[in-house]
């Protein structure tokens, strides 16, 4: 499994449990009762916006310079322009 769809999984389930809701997840599959899924589904959008707004990257990179100093990185790639907050709005995110 992806580690990030692991991390978005347990940031969602995180959020449901404080929320007091039933949440579980195997590979891609979400699951919650019928009539939470509206709030699974913003909590699964925000997790992912949570997820993605984090310099991944920049911080592995920092990690593996401290951890091989003898080793020359590429840099990390520029980012793009895109809003991961349009997320939350998109229709077909997850259903």
């Amino acid at each position: 499994m992806p580690y990030k769809l692991f991390f978005e999984q347990l940031l969602t389930s995180i959020r449901m449990g404080d929320a007091g809701l039933t949440f579980a997840a195997v590979h891609d599959s979400f699951w919650t009762h019928a009539s939470d899924v509206d709030e699974m589904n913003r909590h699964l959008r925000d997790s992912f916006v949570e997820l993605y707004e984090f310099p991944v990257l920049e911080d592995l990179l920092d990690s593996l310079q401290v951890r091989f100093p003898h080793i020359v990185f590429p840099p990390v790639p520029t980012r793009g322009n895109l809003n991961m907050c349009n997320v939350r709005d998109s229709t077909y995110f997850f259903h």
